[in-house]
């Protein structure tokens, strides 16, 4: 990846709908290349996808929680399909520390955590963090940032 990616890239995650003539002057290039590497990026899978933000309050699911979950690994391959289909979990990651799993969720209901939180005791000890708030919402990584501190 060149410096003109990273710039694409980084426009990308700020905006996935700016018009493609708009990112070509951004990067200085003509719109069918700036399209052209747009593909190869998607074709790398360095681009993976591109998504809707939304306000999960407004959309009805106000309550928005952070669940730990220790998991022996023995149970992976029936969890895995169970979260992965499950469509209240937001993320979900493998990670070290006390805990083998660490899951985002978003529910309507403080109920309805509670009842998915009943589900996953069935894989391991779970602990639960509900958010209040969150001063830092979801951002991109800087990639153009990141290059230049190397």
């Amino acid at each position: 990846m060149d410096n003109i990616d990273l710039k694409l890239i980084s426009l990308l995650q700020k905006n996935a709908r700016m018009p493609l003539k708009q990112l070509a002057q951004q990067v200085f290039l003509s719109s069918p290349a700036t399209a052209a590497r747009i593909q190869r990026l998607e074709n790398e899978g360095i681009i993976s996808g591109y998504t809707a933000k939304i306000d999960h309050k407004k959309a009805g699911y106000p309550i928005i929680a952070f669940i730990n979950l220790d998991l022996a690994p023995t149970q992976k391959p029936e969890f895995y399909p169970f979260v992965c289909s499950h469509p209240n979990v937001l993320e979900c990651c493998c990670v070290t520390g006390h805990y083998s799993i660490i899951m985002k969720v978003a529910f309507k209901t403080t109920e309805e955590l509670d009842v998915f939180i009943g589900k996953l005791q069935a894989f391991g000890k779970t602990e639960t963090q509900i958010a209040f708030s969150s001063p830092q919402e979801y951002r991109y990584v800087d990639l153009e940032s990141s290059e230049n501190q190397e």
